[in-house]
Order: structure tokens, then C-alpha cells, then sequence
């Protein structure tokens, strides 16, 4: 519920303000504390405490810096705020309020609608109408005697000459009247007997009679009189027709003027009312008994609504800045603060104006959170935030800081120990109010719009208490302990004007603390929307305070938040950890409460009070231990019966329990006398040590009497038991710290820990000012006035005679002509536990250096291999500094010479390893020579040396490396090779060495372009040696699915697993023989491998029961289109993953891209490097290699020649085994016979498969395979073997006949690169179709064009078909290279494997 009227345009500013404008207090102090006053709150509080505690309140502005974060949870936080109807809250205002309701009941009850009159266009104040008309003595018969209306007007704020008492005095009679002869009583009826008829017609009379009324007469007691009055009211009637008659008159005539009473049906005569009525009330009407009972009974305590609603806090602020901005018209932060406060004093003023908010008071931070940052919080803080968790300034942490007495309040006190948080919004406020037990406040405004203060100081309180008793006194009848309600203010203005010394304001910004102090009244508002928090605390200055505040609740009847006494024995419990000065407070204290407590337990004695037992108040609930009288919190003891269970009273009280006899009460006691007394005693204890401790500091600041003192046992004393940090103690601090000092220093002198020893011969620093021996003994007399001991003080004259030593002693050095180091060394050791002026430590520390400086050339000459030339130039260096001597210049010298010499060598030497071309061995030797008797270390001197052992060294390898017709090997001779570049000599074997390595290396160059294929990625040592590798290519993708390769791989690995193994066997073999049987094992394996892997190929197609199960080929697919199947390891390949050489004739074997491992050169080209190798004379790897081949080769030959003699190959079986491939397209299954082969026995087998794996090609290896392919397979009669081919193994090439090349997508022709000898042959082998050639084909540009395939077969004959690919690279293929068909070329797109596939390599 909102404002509910229009709201009012303010005064512009520069017009005159109008009568009774607020006018602000004067401002409270505003105190910004450094960082050091600001690190502890109370100290600082207490500092400002004299100034602040004057104004009741002042505001405190942290440093800049200090901005903590804010830690509430604001998505939790949800309240119900309190309502406050602004006119409602101050006490006149509510007066005139509570007035006009009881004039509004009064009327209401009469039938009629109050209507409150306007005079001037202002209401009509009818409460200060009444005051002022009963300042005139006689009321209003002597203000319309003597016509004082008009004064009246005036003195309430009228302009004279108006006629405006006229009205007043017409507002009176119609209002005010019937109500004032209501309040005396002179309006209750008195009945009277109907004898005569003339008293109605006087009654009647009466009522046009304009005569001036009077006033009714007052009774004494108008209780009494109304008791009366009822009474004979209440009396039963003589007449019968009662109902119907007059209860004044008796009289039931004149009907139409009978009023009939709506609460009791009682009748009057409306001219029988006092005052008489002119017509019937048109609504209900009670008669003068039913409106005394009703307006007649107690008023019901003033006090805030809640609200219909709760808010989240944005919710809150919304409303709240939407209120604001719309009274004020304008955004809410362009609002001034003097503008608001001035209508706020304004609205609370004013009966005319209803404006009503809402505050969200008293919201406990335990439950929400607090907007401090707490440990355990929710609340995540940074790291550089952590420091607030534990600030004094936290308002969680304040109330339980050492400084607070609250700490010994066990219980958690909403309010007081834990914060409250407060959402204002624009109007809300809080009224006039001291905090419970009179204790300290602290508020912090986290943000929002300010919150304006006003406060009196503790010693007005009990004035501004009778200041607004006097001014509102019809509030604290009805609530004598209004003031503790917090629901009532009033104008700083008008307290001020009533007599109150002073009334301070301030404006309190977010991040500004406001404290208030003991007893301080304050009270304010909010400008606007804001979130603040506030609690307790008690400092030891607030004891005496809070004791007065529980007596004066006592007088009140007014419940305590806590129990003082308990809190007074908690930290008597505690005396020797207190803080002295609480300590001195509590003694106090204890006094105070003990000397009462035996008081009153000595009045209960004699009572009669003899029961009694011993309770512990601290575990019972607060309510069960209240005193039913007073409501004061019992702890030492109360006083109960067992006719009242669950009540008792104080000590004070025992009189107000029961009517039992005393005999029947009972004591209960928290504590004995005897044990109260002891607590006492520790807690004087605890205060008279510092007396104590007081007077002996005093003695040795006054430095009173001989005694000594411990006076680290004094500063520890007042450190341990935390006595104040007075100047005392600072001065005592002070002589210790000095004493300390001479304690050091006479301990310095002593044990000559004074000073750093000096660089180059010890003894002390310059630099330092020294005691001199006649100083020292002045020290030694300043000892014994110190007030205290210094054990060092004996030992300082055995310093003295120690000074007298050492002056001897260096006297006696200085005089001989070549002292020993070591003896001014420890003279000067000597003189360092000597704090004293040695005037002859200058010369000593000069002997000193001269004699370490000769030492140490005497030392770096005896040792020549350590003296280089930088030794000599640092002794030289050092020798230029020192004092000049007969025998320094001497050693100088001779050091300088042998200087001269070690450089011109060192020079000569590094010419000769410089030079170019290089020097013979001889001739740096000779050199070698002479250097050798220079007594220095010289590093060139002793890199030629070097270079002349290794020269020599090498030689002697170079002469034995072929000593005795050994064959070199080329690593060794690499080595020495490479060794010899680092030497500066003339080799005279090095030239020969180096033909030789080059000579192997051109060799490994022909061979590679002999064996190599091109871009090979075999090695040449890898095409020579046998293959290490067998099956690695295949099984690798298969080793899951196939069993037999699985198991090969199983298979035992041996020490020659891979090339690298083998080349390292052969390097390191001792000559060729032992290099063969390396060879000869890894031969073995190759077969041995080569022979499973074909075997487990075969059997994998003979189980394969279709075609799909099946995975062949490099892209381990099923077979389908074209295969091919290679003759060596037996795996199958489709056309288009491999290369498939369109030219193979009918007899010519296939093999795969891993089985085809070197272009396989004849043996006529072979053996022509071996014989060149061995012109070279040195042994190398791929040497040992290739005469194992050769010989391997020579051997197999010999093998097929002797199978031809013995009739082995007549022996092969014409039974053929073949192998079907079901190759699904579509929904039919067709049969196709993709390979066939013989069973031959396995020595035929492994000669054939052998013959596959040399590297050279011989013509028995195709004879051999062309006979057995021949015997097993003869082709058909009527073709030659080339189309037999052709026509029954499709899965070697593509047919190309002419018809097809017409129809190609790209076709060209190319001219046979072959020898004349080929093409003979190959007219031979060919069919008649192909022997025709174009004659323009051959003259053609794209004659020797090169197909891009890496595996190239290239093919011959009068029409070769191409095909370019249409991906990425657009590069010609022949496409019998690419397995592709003349008809699938014209009717598909081609794409090459290097655009299908990008990881592929062609290489």
C-alpha cells in the first residue's frame, strides 16, 4: 500500500522556505584512520572515544584500499519487510493521529460520518485546537465570555482580521463538543420520574434556545460517576413499556424523536441526549452506555505490519527505485540528500499526507549470510581478498575480538554477537533507540544510496526520554517502554527546541562505518535503496555501563538479552589470561556483585529462607531462569517454590513469588560465598601484579637504590601477562635495549666478533671506529653504573693485558728482515678478538702481503707444470702492488724474463701448427725439443706435443694396416682417414688412403646403377644380401586371419633379424670366410621363410570357400576383377594395385612389387664388379655381399645342371591342381580359374624358388620355369605361346588389340625402345596381329614417352594403349601398367593410386 495521495510539487530552488522547514543538526565528527591506527578497531576506538562519545555517534572512512567484497548470498536472501506508514512514526504526529481516530469511532458510533473541516485550505487541527482553547483558564465558557476566538485563531497560525474565530468556534460546538462532554462523563443519561409534562417541553425548548452552552461539570472521579450512572441504568424499569420509552425521561412520547440504541436496543429522546440531537442519525447509533464501553477499552500497542509479501533483494531494489524516481520525479541518483531529508521530517509530520514503505529490518546474517567474506563460506574469496576474513572490521569477527568482553558470552546472540542486515529503501527508517544493555554499535553500509543518522550523547538520554514523555505523554500511558520498541521518532528539531543539549547527523555512504555509544539515542532513514549491516560490541569501558543498564531494566520490568553477572565470572574464571586493565575493571565488578549478592542472601536469611541448592544456571533455558517480576536473567541465585513450579524471582524480588511462609522457598545458587571470594582474589591478583610490577619499573627509571634487577625478567613479565603498552614500559624497554647494548658490545671486545677479517691478512676493518686502550678502560668503569649485572665486566681487564701482548709481539715481527706468514698471520688471528685502536696492524698487514706474495712464487716456481703464462702475468700484477723490498724486486725479476721467453714460444709454436702446407713431422719435432726446457706450463707448447704423438701414432697404424697382404676394411680405413683431418702434419700415407676410399666408393656407385631399380628403397647392401625380411610386407595386416603366417612370426627371431644386423656382422668378420657362413645363415632363414610363406598363400586359397572371405593383395581386399598372382611368395594381387607388364610372354614369370627387389642384371655384368673389387683391395659389406651371390648363383647353376643330368625335372607329374575363385557380381556366380600349379617335388620347388631370389638373371632360371610351365600347362596347338597366354591367364594383362585402341579414352603410340635382338624375338613369340608397325607411330613425338607408373613393364608392339588420370595430377599410364582394359578406359573415369590414395608412395 502505497502513498494515497497526489504527490506535491516541491519548492523550486531560491524561493523562500516555507514556516517550520527542517533544519539540519549539526554534523557528528568524521574520523579517517591511516593503516596503522586502522589494524585495530578498538584501540582506534578507544583513541577516538573522548571526542565521539560526546556526540553519541561518529562515522568512520576506512583507508581507500579497504573495499571488501560483497559475500551475501543474494539468491537465497528472500524477506518479508516491515510496513511503516511514515505519519504514523512520529510521536505528536501519531498523537493527532490516534485523536482523530478516537473523534472518527466517536462519531461513527453516533450514526454519522466525521468530516474533517478545512479552515484557510488547510485541515483543521483539532487536537492543537483543544490545547490552545485549555490554555485560556475557564475553557470554552470563558473564551466565548471574553471573545478570545480570534487570539486563538492567531496563535494557530491564522492571519488575524479574517473572521476566522467565527468558524473555529462553529467547528468546536458541531465536533469537538459531544466529544468533551463525552470524555468527562457529562453525556451519560440520569433518569428521572415522569411527573411532570413540562420537562419535555423544557427539553424540547432547550434545543431552540441560542444561548451559549456551557461547559459540563467535571466530576472528581469519573469512573466512580460512571459506575454510578450504569447502575441506575441497569435498575429495571417501573414502567412495562420500557423498550419504548426515554431511559431519561420516562416519557414515551414523541416516538418520531425515539432513538432505538444499536447495541443494546435501549431508547432515548434525541432531545433528551446531552448535547440533544437535531434529526435521527441516518446510520447505526449508540446510546452514551454501549459508547463508553466501546470507546472505553485499551488501545492496542503500536507496532510495525509485515508485509503481504516477501522480496528477493532485486526485487526490492526495483520497488524501491521505482518509488523513489516516481515521488521525487527524477532518476534516483540525482536526488539530493537535503532535498530528501527535508520531506522525509516533512511526511512524518503532516496528517494529510499518507505515504507508507517498507524496510527490511533485522534480517539475521546467520541464516542469509553475512555480506562479509566468513570462513567456510559460501562464498569463494581470491586470494588477495583472503586478508578481509580476518579483519577486526569484519563485523562477524569485531564482537569476539580480544578487546570485547562479549567474547565471554557463550551463546550466540542474534543481533548482538551475530550481525543483522538491514534493505532500506527511500522514507524507511529507524526510530529513537539505545541498544540493548546500552552497548556499543557498528554499522557498515556495503552499498546503495546513503543512510542519514542523527544521535544524542549517553548523558541526554534520560532528558530526551522526559523531553518525549512530556511531548506524546498519551503514548506511554498506553506503552510505558516505548521507547525500547524501536516504532516511535520525533523531530531532531523539536527535541532540540524542548531542551536537548545537541542532536548530531550524518550522512553514512557505502563503505563508511557509523558507531554509536553507550546509551547514545540515534535514530534516521535510508535515501533510498541499500544494503547495510550492524552489530554489537562491549568494550572493558562499557562494564560499569552495562551493570547500571541491568538495574535500570529491573526498574522497567524489561528483559535482559544476557546475564551480566554470568559474563562478570566468566572472565573472573579466566583472570590470569585477561588483558591487566580488564582485569582492574572486573575487580570492580566482582566487588560490586559480591558485596550485593552477600547483601541480599544475609536479607533472604533472615527471611526465613533457610533451603537451598546449588544449580547450574548456565545449562537451563533463559525463560525458566527470568525473575517473574522484574524478568531479570538470574545467575548467582533466585529463589523458587514448589507452589509455583517453573517460576522464580531474583533476590530482589522474594516477597513477589508466592503467599507461601519463607520456610517453604528455596536458594538456588550458581555459586558459594567461599567459592566467589577465591575468584575475587585471582582476579586482584591479576591486577596488583601490575602494581607491583609498576613499582619496580619506576625504581629503575628513577634509578632508585643499589639493587639490582633483571630487567629482561620485568619486559618479559609485562609481554606474557599483556600488561598495557604504557610509555613505562617503553622506557624500560628502552634501558634494556641499552644495557643490551653494552652486554654486546663488552662481549664483542671480548671475544672480537666485532669485525669482518680482513681480505688479504686478516685483522679488523678500517672502516670501523675503535675503542682506544684508554677508552676501554672508561667502558670498563661505565659497567658498574648500569641497574643491572654484566658478566662480562671481569673479563674486560684480562683485555687490557692481552692489548700490552700483542703490542710486544708485532714489535718483535716488524723488526725481522723475513718474517713467517704464518706468525703475522696469527698475530693479526690475535688482534681480531681485540676491539680496540692498533696502530701497528698497517704495517703487519703489509709484511704480510709481501711475505704471501713471495711464498706464493716460491710455491708456483716449484711446481712448473702448473705455472702458465696467466700465473706469471697475476704474480707480476700483484708483486706492481705491493711495498717495495730488496727481495720482491728480486723475484719480479726473475719472473719477468721467464714471462718474456714462455710468450716468444708460445708464438713460434702456434706458427708452426698454422702453417700451410703443414709441417713435416720431423721438423715439429725438432721444435718439440727445445721447448721442453722452458719450466712452464705453455698450452701451445703442449698441443704440438700432441699432434706429434698422434702424427706418429698414425703412422704406425697406416704401416700396419696392410701389413703382411691384408685386405684393408673400409670402415677402417675411413676412420684412419678421417682421424688424419684433424692433424696438422704432413702424412705422406694419407694420399693413398684417400684414393682408396674413394675408389670403394665409386665401385658402390656402379653397383647400385647395376642392381638398383629406380627410386628403390632397397639399399644395395639390401638387394645383395639375402632378404631378411621375408613375409614382413605380406603378414603384417594378416597375421589375425591367417594361422600359418601367424606362427611364422612366432617363429624364434635369431641375431641376424635385419640388414642392419647383418651389415654390422659382416663389419665386424676377421675376413671373407667367416663373412660367407654370416651370409650362409641368413640364406638358410630366406628359404626357409620363403618356402612357409608360399605354402601358407597357397593353402589360404585352397580353404577359402568364397572369394568374399577372402583378404589378398597390398589393400588386403577380397579378389575381384583381374588378379595376378606373383611366382615367388605366391600371393595374389589384383591388375589394378600392382604393376602388371603388358608385354610378358607365355612362359615369363611375374613377381609381386616386394619380390622384385633390383633390376636383376646378367651375370656378364656382375661379374666385372666383383673382379674390379678386388683390384681395390679393401673389404666392404656389399663386397662380402656380392661374392656371396656370385657364388650362391655359380652354385645354383651347378644344381639345375646336375637335376637336368639326374632326369629330376622328367619326374614332375602332368597332374595339375587347380584353384577356383567364386567371383560374385551381382546375382550371378561365375567359376574362374584364376591360377594353376603343379605338384612337383620340393627340391624342384625350392630350386625354382631360389632361382626367383638371385638378384641376377640368368637364362637357366626362365628355361627352368618355362619347362615346367611348359609340361604342366602345354598352350593351345593353333596359338602361339604369347596369346595361349593371353587368352587363359587374364589376370597377367589386359587385351590392347587394335579394335579396343580405336575405342581408348586417350591413346597413344609408342615406338619399341628395344634392342634389334629383342625385337627379333619378340616377332617370334607374338602373334601374327602384332608384327604389322606404323611407320608414323615411330616418327611421332610421344615416341619415348614415359609412363608414370612406378612399376612400368614397358611394353612393346605396333599399338600401345594409354590413359591419362582425370584426379589430380593428369599423368599418362599405359594401361595394360595400370590393369586396365581398352573398353573399361572408354567408359570410366581413371584415377591413379597417388590421387586415391595420398599417403601412397610410388617409390
Amino acid at each position: 500500500e502505497w502513498a494515497t495521495n497526489v504527490l506535491k510539487p516541491f519548492p523550486l530552488p531560491g524561493h523562500s522556505p516555507p514556516l517550520n522547514e527542517f533544519i539540519p543538526p549539526p554534523e557528528c565528527p568524521v574520523f579517517e584512520p591511516s593503516w596503522e591506527e586502522f589494524a585495530d578497531p578498538f584501540a582506534y576506538i578507544n583513541k577516538i572515544r573522548p571526542i565521539a562519545e560526546k556526540t553519541g555517534i561518529c562515522k568512520i572512512r576506512p583507508p581507500p584500499e579497504w573495499q571488501p567484497p560483497f559475500a551475501c548470498d543474494v539468491d537465497r536472501l528472500k524477506f518479508t519487510p516491515r510496513i511503516q506508514r511514515l505519519n504514523e512514526l512520529e510521536a505528536q504526529t501519531r498523537v493527532k493521529l490516534n485523536f482523530l481516530d478516537q473523534i472518527a469511532k466517536f462519531w461513527e458510533l453516533q450514526g454519522c460520518t466525521l468530516k474533517i473541516p478545512h479552515v484557510e485550505r488547510k485541515i483543521l487541527d483539532l487536537l492543537n485546537y483543544i490545547s490552545k482553547l485549555h490554555l485560556h483558564k475557564g475553557g470554552f465558557d470563558a473564551v466565548c465570555r471574553e471573545r478570545r476566538w480570534t487570539k486563538i485563531s492567531v496563535k494557530m497560525g491564522f492571519a488575524p482580521g479574517k473572521a476566522i474565530g467565527s468558524h473555529l468556534r462553529a467547528h468546536y460546538e458541531r465536533i469537538l463538543f459531544p466529544y468533551n462532554l463525552f470524555q468527562t462523563g457529562a453525556n451519560l443519561p440520569v433518569r428521572h420520574y415522569i411527573e411532570q409534562e413540562c420537562f419535555c417541553i423544557e427539553i424540547c425548548l432547550r434545543m431552540s434556545v441560542t444561548e451559549v452552552k456551557k461547559e459540563p461539570i467535571e466530576y472528581k472521579d469519573p469512573a466512580v460517576y460512571e459506575e454510578t450512572v450504569l447502575n441506575e441504568l441497569n435498575k429495571p424499569p417501573t414502567n412495562k413499556v420500557d423498550h419504548y420509552m426515554c431511559l431519561v425521561c420516562g416519557n414515551g412520547t414523541a416516538e418520531d424523536r425515539l432513538l432505538l440504541c444499536d447495541g443494546c436496543d435501549d431508547s432515548y429522546h434525541i432531545f433528551c441526549l446531552i448535547p440533544p440531537l437535531h434529526d435521527v442519525p441516518k446510520g447505526d447509533w449508540r446510546c452514551p452506555r454501549c459508547l463508553a464501553q466501546e470507546c472505553g477499552k485499551p488501545p492496542v500497542a503500536f507496532g510495525f505490519e509485515q508485509a503481504s509479501r516477501s522480496y528477493t533483494l532485486q526485487a526490492f531494489g526495483d520497488m524501491a527505485d521505482s518509488f523513489k524516481s516516481d515521488y521525487f520525479n527524477m532518476p534516483v541518483h540525482m536526488v539530493p540528500t537535503e532535498l530528501v531529508e527535508k520531506e522525509f521530517w516533512r511526511l512524518v509530520s503532516t496528517i494529510e499526507e499518507d505515504v507508507t514503505v517498507e524496510y527490511g529490518a533485522d534480517i539475521a546474517s546467520k541464516e542469509f549470510g553475512s555480506g562479509f567474506p566468513v570462513k567456510n563460506g559460501h562464498f569463494e574469496i581470491t586470494p588477495e581478498d583472503e586478508h578481509y576474513l580476518s579483519s577486526g572490521w569484519n563485523l562477524n569477527n569485531m564482537p569476539v575480538l580480544d578487546g570485547s568482553v562479549l567474547t565471554h558470552i557463550t551463546a550466540d546472540i542474534c543481533g548482538m554477537k551475530l550481525p543483522w542486515l538491514y534493505v532500506g529503501m527511500c522514507f524507511s527508517s529507524f526510530c529513537w533507540h539505545i541498544e540493548d544493555h546500552w552497548s556499543y554499535s557498528i554499522n557498515y553500509l556495503h552499498w546503495g544510496e546513503p543512510k542519514t543518522w542523527y544521535g544524542a550523547p549517553g548523558y541526554a538520554a534520560e532528558h530526551l526520554e522526559s523531553v518525549m514523555k512530556k511531548l506524546a505523554p498519551e503514548l506511554f500511558e498506553s506503552q510505558p517502554d516505548l521507547l525500547h520498541q524501536l516504532v516511535t521518532i520525533m523531530n531532531p528539531n523539536t527535541l532540540m527546541n524542548n531542551g536537548i543539549p545537541v542532536i548530531f547527523r550524518t550522512n553514512q555512504c557505502a563503505g563508511e562505518f557509523v558507531i554509536t555509544f553507550p546509551r547514545a539515542y540515534h535514530s534516521g532513514f535510508n535515501q533510498g535503496f541499500n544494503f547495510a549491516e550492524a552489530v554489537n560490541f562491549c568494550t572493558m569501558d562499557w562494564m560499569p555501563i552495562g551493570r547500571s543498564c541491568v538495574d535500570h531494566y529491573r526498574e522497567l520490568s524489561r528483559y535482559c538479552v544476557f546475564s551480566h553477572d554470568e559474563m562478570v565470572c566468566n572472565m573472573a574464571c579466566k583472570a590470569e589470561l585477561i588483558d591487566v586493565d580488564l582485569a582492574s575493571v572486573v575487580q570492580k565488578e566482582m566487588t560490586v556483585m559480591v558485596q550485593e549478592e552477600k547483601k541480599l542472601r544475609d536479607k533472604i536469611s533472615k527471611m526465613g529462607v533457610l533451603q537451598s541448592r546449588q544449580v547450574d544456571y548456565e545449562v537451563l533455558p533463559d525463560e525458566e531462569r527470568q525473575c517473574c517480576k522484574c524478568r531479570t536473567t538470574c545467575y548467582l541465585s533466585g529463589i523458587t517454590c514448589v507452589c509455583s513450579p517453573g517460576k522464580m524471582v531474583c533476590l530482589h524480588h522474594p516477597q513477589d513469588l508466592c503467599s507461601c511462609p519463607h520456610g517453604n522457598l528455596t536458594l538456588h545458587y550458581k555459586f558459594t560465598l567461599d567459592e566467589l571470594y577465591p575468584m575475587m582474589a585471582a582476579v586482584i591478583l591479576r591486577a596488583e601484579s601490575y602494581k607491583n610490577w609498576l613499582s619496580n619499573v619506576e625504581d629503575i627509571v628513577e634509578n632508585k637504590g643499589n639493587k639490582k634487577r633483571g630487567l629482561h625478567s620485568l619486559v618479559e613479565q609485562a609481554e606474557t601477562k599483556a600488561f598495557p603498552q604504557a610509555s613505562l614500559l617503553d622506557q624500560l624497554r628502552k634501558i634494556t635495549s641499552e644495557a643490551d647494548k653494552v652486554a654486546v658490545m663488552a662481549q664483542q671486545l671480548l671475544n672480537g666478533k666485532r669485525q669482518t677479517r680482513y681480505r688479504s691478512g686478516g685483522g679488523k676493518s678500517q672502516s670501523q671506529n675503535e675503542l682506544t686502550v684508554e677508552e676501554l678502560r672508561s667502558f670498563v668503569q661505565q659497567l658498574d653504573k648500569l641497574p643491572c649485572n654484566i658478566r662480562q665486566a671481569p673479563l674486560l681487564k684480562d683485555l687490557l693485558n692481552r692489548v700490552d701482548d700483542f703490542q710486544q709481539h708485532s714489535e718483535r715481527l716488524l723488526s725481522d728482515e723475513s718474517p713467517s706468514p704464518l706468525e703475522l698471520q696469527d698475530l693479526l688471528d690475535v688482534s681480531l678478538g681485540l676491539d680496540v685502536e692498533l696502530p701497528q696492524l698497517p704495517l703487519l698487514r703489509e709484511r704480510l702481503e709481501q711475505a704471501r706474495w713471495l711464498e706464493a712464487v716460491q710455491q708456483a716456481s716449484g711446481r712448473p707444470e702448473t705455472l702458465c703464462l696467466d700465473t706469471m702475468r697475476r704474480l707480476i700484477d700483484q708483486g706492481v702492488g705491493l711495498a717495495p723490498h730488496s727481495s720482491v724486486e728480486r723475484a719480479m725479476a726473475r719472473l719477468q724474463e721467464l714471462l718474456t721467453v714462455s710468450e716468444q714460444w708460445e708464438e713460434r709454436v702456434l706458427a708452426l701448427i698454422e702453417a700451410r702446407p703443414y709441417h713435416s713431422i720431423e721438423t715439429l719435432d725438432n721444435a718439440l725439443q727445445e721447448v721442453g726446457t722452458i719450466p712452464a706450463y705453455l698450452p701451445n707448447c703442449l698441443q704440438l706435443k700432441d699432434v706429434v704423438t698422434k702424427a706418429k701414432k698414425w703412422l704406425h697404424e697406416a704401416e700396419a694396416l696392410q701389413l703382411g697382404g691384408r685386405i684393408p676394411v673400409l670402415d677402417s680405413l675411413s676412420e684412419l682417414v678421417l682421424r688424419a683431418e684433424g692433424l696438422p702434419v704432413w702424412l705422406e700415407p694419407l694420399s693413398r688412403l684417400e684414393a682408396l676410399v674413394s675408389d670403394v666408393q665409386s665401385w658402390k656407385e656402379s653397383a647400385a646403377k647395376t642392381f638398383l631399380l629406380k627410386n628403390s628403397s632397397f639399399s644395395l647392401l639390401e638387394v645383395l644380401c639375402p632378404r631378411c625380411d621375408v613375409g614382413s610386407g605380406h603378414q603384417k595386416a594378416k597375421s589375425k586371419k591367417v594361422k600359418e603366417p601367424a606362427q611364422i612370426s612366432k617363429k624364434t627371431s635369431t641375431k641376424l633379424d635385419s640388414v642392419c644386423d647383418v651389415e654390422r656382422a659382416l663389419s665386424e668378420s676377421k675376413d671373407s670366410a667367416s663373412a660367407m657362413t654370416a651370409l650362409a645363415e641368413v640364406r638358410q632363414r630366406e628359404m626357409e621363410t620363403l618356402l612357409a610363406l608360399r605354402a601358407s598363400n597357397e593353402s589360404k586359397l585352397l580353404s577359402a570357400e568364397s572369394c568374399s572371405a577372402l583378404s589378398v593383395c597390398v589393400c588386403q581386399k577380397a579378389p575381384s576383377g583381374a588378379m595376378v598372382q606373383c611366382e615367388l611368395c605366391r600371393e595374389v594381387f589384383h591388375s589394378s594395385c600392382v604393376t602388371t607388364a603388358a608385354d610378358l610372354e607365355y612362359g615369363q614369370a611375374w613377381l609381386c612389387p616386394l619380390c622384385q627387389r633390383s633390376r636383376k642384371p646378367p651375370l656378364d655384368k656382375v661379374l666385372p664388379l666383383l673382379a674390379s673389387l678386388q683390384r681395390i683391395r679393401v673389404r666392404l659389406p656389399e663386397g662380402d655381399a656380392l661374392r656371396f651371390l656370385i657364388e650362391r648363383t655359380v652354385q645354383w647353376q651347378h644344381r639345375v645342371q646336375q637335376a637336368c643330368t639326374d632326369g629330376v625335372l622328367e619326374k614332375v607329374t602332368d597332374k595339375v591342381n587347380t584353384i577356383v575363385l567364386w567371383l560374385v557380381s551381382g546375382k550371378d556366380r561365375t567359376k574362374t580359374i584364376l591360377l594353376s600349379q603343379s605338384c612337383f617335388p620340393l627340391s624342384v620347388e625350392e630350386m625354382m624358388v631360389e632361382g626367383f631370389l638371385l638378384q641376377v638373371t640368368l637364362p637357366e632360371t626362365e628355361q627352368l620355369y618355362r619347362y615346367l610351365l611348359y609340361k604342366l600347362a602345354p598352350p593351345p596347338a593353333h596359338s602361339t605361346p604369347s596369346e595361349t597366354s593371353t587368352e587363359q591367364d587374364q589376370h597377367r594383362k589386359s587385351s590392347s588389340d587394335s579394335e579396343h585402341s580405336k575405342k581408348a579414352k586417350k591413346s597413344h603410340k609408342k615406338k619399341s625402345k628395344k634392342s634389334k635382338e629383342r625385337s627379333e624375338e619378340s616377332k617370334r613369340a607374338s602373334s601374327p596381329s602384332h608384327t604389322s608397325s606404323d611407320p608414323a607411330a615411330s616418327d611421332s613425338e610421344e615416341d619415348f614417352s614415359l609412363c608414370a607408373a612406378p612399376w612400368c613393364r614397358e611394353p612393346e608392339g605396333d599399338e600401345v594403349n594409354w590413359v591419362q588420370c582425370d584426379g589430380s595430377c593428369n599423368q599418362w599410364f599405359h594401361q595394360v601398367c595400370v590393369g586396365l582394359s581398352a573398353e573399361r578406359a572408354e567408359i570410366e573415369d581413371y584415377i591413379c593410386i597417388s590421387c586415391t590414395q595420398p599417403d601412397y608412395d610410388r617409390d
